[in-house]
Protein backbone atom coordinates (compact mmCIF):
# COMPACT_ATOMS: atom_id res chain seq x y z
CA UNK A 1 0.00 0.00 0.00
CA UNK A 2 1.60 3.21 -1.16
CA UNK A 3 1.65 6.16 1.26
CA UNK A 4 0.83 9.70 0.36
CA UNK A 5 4.13 11.65 0.03
CA UNK A 6 4.11 14.10 3.13
CA UNK A 7 2.89 17.51 2.30
CA UNK A 8 3.12 19.48 5.50
CA UNK A 9 6.32 21.71 6.76
CA UNK A 10 6.57 21.91 10.26
CA UNK A 11 7.81 25.50 11.17
CA UNK A 12 9.63 26.57 14.58
CA UNK A 13 6.31 27.91 16.20
CA UNK A 14 5.29 24.32 16.59
CA UNK A 15 2.63 25.11 13.71
CA UNK A 16 2.13 21.74 11.03
CA UNK A 17 1.31 23.69 7.87
CA UNK A 18 -0.03 21.53 4.94
CA UNK A 19 0.74 22.94 1.80
CA UNK A 20 -2.14 21.39 0.00
CA UNK A 21 -4.64 22.60 2.46
CA UNK A 22 -3.20 25.76 4.29
CA UNK A 23 -5.34 26.89 7.25
CA UNK A 24 -4.89 30.29 8.68
CA UNK A 25 -4.71 28.84 12.69
CA UNK A 26 -1.60 27.15 11.25
CA UNK A 27 0.15 30.72 10.38
CA UNK A 28 2.29 32.73 12.27
CA UNK A 29 3.41 36.10 11.75
CA UNK A 30 7.26 34.74 13.42
CA UNK A 31 7.42 31.93 11.16
CA UNK A 32 6.53 34.09 8.38
CA UNK A 33 9.21 36.42 9.38
CA UNK A 34 12.15 33.96 10.30
CA UNK A 35 11.34 32.05 7.30
CA UNK A 36 11.55 34.96 4.50
CA UNK A 37 14.66 36.26 6.42
CA UNK A 38 16.66 33.30 5.51
CA UNK A 39 15.00 33.36 1.87
CA UNK A 40 17.56 35.20 -0.51
CA UNK A 41 16.26 36.95 -3.60
CA UNK A 42 17.70 36.26 -7.09
CA UNK A 43 18.63 32.35 -6.08
CA UNK A 44 21.57 34.59 -3.92
CA UNK A 45 23.07 35.75 -7.14
CA UNK A 46 23.50 39.47 -5.57
CA UNK A 47 26.64 41.39 -4.29
CA UNK A 48 27.16 42.05 -0.78
CA UNK A 49 28.04 40.41 2.63
CA UNK A 50 24.79 39.27 3.42
CA UNK A 51 22.59 37.65 0.68
CA UNK A 52 19.37 40.01 -0.13
CA UNK A 53 15.81 38.32 1.55
CA UNK A 54 12.75 38.26 0.68
CA UNK A 55 11.86 40.18 3.81
CA UNK A 56 14.11 43.03 2.97
CA UNK A 57 12.48 43.11 -0.20
CA UNK A 58 9.21 42.73 1.55
CA UNK A 59 10.14 45.65 3.97
CA UNK A 60 10.96 48.09 0.37
CA UNK A 61 7.85 47.26 -1.84
CA UNK A 62 5.85 48.08 1.40
CA UNK A 63 7.60 51.11 1.50
CA UNK A 64 7.04 52.01 -2.01
CA UNK A 65 3.95 51.31 -2.46
CA UNK A 66 3.39 53.84 0.33
CA UNK A 67 4.97 56.34 -2.20
CA UNK A 68 2.64 55.10 -4.86
CA UNK A 69 -0.40 55.62 -2.80
CA UNK A 70 -0.22 58.33 -0.46
CA UNK A 71 -2.18 58.31 2.16
CA UNK A 72 -3.04 54.51 1.82
CA UNK A 73 -4.45 52.54 5.12
CA UNK A 74 -2.49 50.55 7.16
CA UNK A 75 -4.32 47.38 5.46
CA UNK A 76 -3.46 47.43 2.35
CA UNK A 77 0.56 48.39 3.72
CA UNK A 78 0.09 45.27 5.80
CA UNK A 79 -0.85 43.77 2.24
CA UNK A 80 1.95 45.12 0.63
CA UNK A 81 4.38 43.83 3.24
CA UNK A 82 2.98 40.66 3.47
CA UNK A 83 3.13 40.40 -0.64
CA UNK A 84 5.64 37.37 -1.02
CA UNK A 85 4.79 35.92 2.58
CA UNK A 86 4.06 32.17 1.06
CA UNK A 87 8.06 32.42 0.05
CA UNK A 88 8.35 31.74 3.66
CA UNK A 89 7.83 27.79 2.97
CA UNK A 90 7.87 27.62 -0.49
CA UNK A 91 10.79 29.92 -1.23
CA UNK A 92 11.39 32.19 -3.68
CA UNK A 93 11.34 31.11 -7.20
CA UNK A 94 12.39 33.36 -9.89
CA UNK A 95 11.08 33.74 -12.73
CA UNK A 96 11.96 31.45 -15.08
CA UNK A 97 11.56 28.46 -12.84
CA UNK A 98 7.87 29.81 -11.99
CA UNK A 99 7.43 29.53 -15.87
CA UNK A 100 9.26 26.22 -15.99
CA UNK A 101 6.68 24.93 -13.25
CA UNK A 102 3.80 26.22 -14.55
CA UNK A 103 0.10 26.49 -13.40
CA UNK A 104 0.57 24.58 -10.32
CA UNK A 105 2.82 26.80 -8.72
CA UNK A 106 0.16 29.79 -8.76
CA UNK A 107 -2.20 27.58 -7.59
CA UNK A 108 0.22 26.84 -4.03
CA UNK A 109 0.77 30.31 -4.34
CA UNK A 110 -3.13 31.13 -4.23
CA UNK A 111 -3.93 29.04 -1.65
CA UNK A 112 -1.11 29.65 1.17
CA UNK A 113 -1.47 33.68 -0.44
CA UNK A 114 -5.36 33.31 1.02
CA UNK A 115 -4.78 31.08 4.21
CA UNK A 116 -2.20 34.02 5.44
CA UNK A 117 -4.09 37.17 4.20
CA UNK A 118 -7.31 35.65 6.39
CA UNK A 119 -5.25 34.86 9.68
CA UNK A 120 -4.33 38.75 9.56
CA UNK A 121 -7.11 40.32 9.01
CA UNK A 122 -7.29 40.78 5.29
CA UNK A 123 -9.97 39.47 2.33
CA UNK A 124 -8.47 36.39 1.24
CA UNK A 125 -8.04 38.16 -2.81
CA UNK A 126 -7.32 41.70 -2.73
CA UNK A 127 -9.08 43.84 -4.64
CA UNK A 128 -7.95 44.34 -8.12
CA UNK A 129 -6.46 47.81 -8.19
CA UNK A 130 -4.56 47.21 -4.52
CA UNK A 131 -3.18 44.02 -6.02
CA UNK A 132 -2.02 46.14 -8.67
CA UNK A 133 -0.72 48.88 -6.73
CA UNK A 134 1.68 46.32 -5.18
CA UNK A 135 2.27 44.58 -8.16
CA UNK A 136 3.76 48.15 -9.44
CA UNK A 137 5.72 48.70 -6.28
CA UNK A 138 6.92 45.10 -6.84
CA UNK A 139 8.22 46.11 -9.81
CA UNK A 140 10.54 48.94 -8.69
CA UNK A 141 11.89 47.22 -6.40
CA UNK A 142 12.93 44.30 -8.46
CA UNK A 143 14.03 47.50 -11.00
CA UNK A 144 16.11 48.90 -7.91
CA UNK A 145 17.91 45.25 -6.99
CA UNK A 146 18.52 44.31 -10.69
CA UNK A 147 20.53 47.27 -11.12
CA UNK A 148 22.21 48.15 -7.95
CA UNK A 149 23.25 43.92 -6.29
CA UNK A 150 22.13 41.72 -9.28
CA UNK A 151 24.11 42.81 -11.77
CA UNK A 152 21.63 44.05 -14.67
CA UNK A 153 22.05 47.19 -16.67
CA UNK A 154 19.19 49.92 -16.79
CA UNK A 155 18.64 48.93 -20.32
CA UNK A 156 17.68 45.20 -18.90
CA UNK A 157 16.26 45.93 -16.36
CA UNK A 158 14.15 48.39 -18.46
CA UNK A 159 13.49 45.65 -20.61
CA UNK A 160 12.12 43.03 -17.69
CA UNK A 161 10.77 45.19 -15.09
CA UNK A 162 9.23 48.44 -17.37
CA UNK A 163 11.27 51.91 -16.93
CA UNK A 164 10.74 53.43 -13.54
CA UNK A 165 10.03 56.90 -12.01
CA UNK A 166 13.00 58.30 -10.16
CA UNK A 167 10.89 59.64 -7.69
CA UNK A 168 9.42 56.94 -6.42
CA UNK A 169 12.78 55.58 -5.80
CA UNK A 170 14.24 58.92 -4.55
CA UNK A 171 16.30 58.46 -0.65
CA UNK A 172 15.58 54.69 -1.13
CA UNK A 173 18.61 52.02 -0.92
CA UNK A 174 19.21 48.27 -0.96
CA UNK A 175 19.77 46.81 2.34
CA UNK A 176 21.88 44.07 2.91
CA UNK A 177 22.09 43.36 7.04
CA UNK A 178 21.97 39.78 8.48
CA UNK A 179 19.36 37.67 8.85
CA UNK A 180 18.45 37.87 12.59
CA UNK A 181 18.10 42.28 11.96
CA UNK A 182 15.95 41.92 9.04
CA UNK A 183 13.98 39.35 10.72
CA UNK A 184 13.22 42.16 13.56
CA UNK A 185 12.81 44.68 11.56
CA UNK A 186 10.18 42.71 9.41
CA UNK A 187 8.32 41.71 13.03
CA UNK A 188 8.35 45.60 14.27
CA UNK A 189 6.75 46.70 11.09
CA UNK A 190 4.30 44.30 11.36
CA UNK A 191 3.53 44.99 14.57
CA UNK A 192 3.34 48.54 13.94
CA UNK A 193 0.77 47.83 11.04
CA UNK A 194 -1.23 45.55 12.66
CA UNK A 195 -1.58 47.52 15.64
CA UNK A 196 -3.44 50.26 13.14
CA UNK A 197 -5.84 47.73 11.42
Amino acid sequence: MATQPRAWQRMLSGRRLDLLDPTPVDIEIEDIAHGLAFVARWNGQTRGEFAYSVAEHSLLVEDIFARIVPGAGAKWRLAALLHDAPEYVIGDMISPVKAAVGADYGLLDARLTAAIHIRFGLPAVLPVQVKKQIKRADRVSAWMEATRIAGFTEAEANKFFGRQKPELMQGLDICLRPPLETRAAFTARYEALISEV
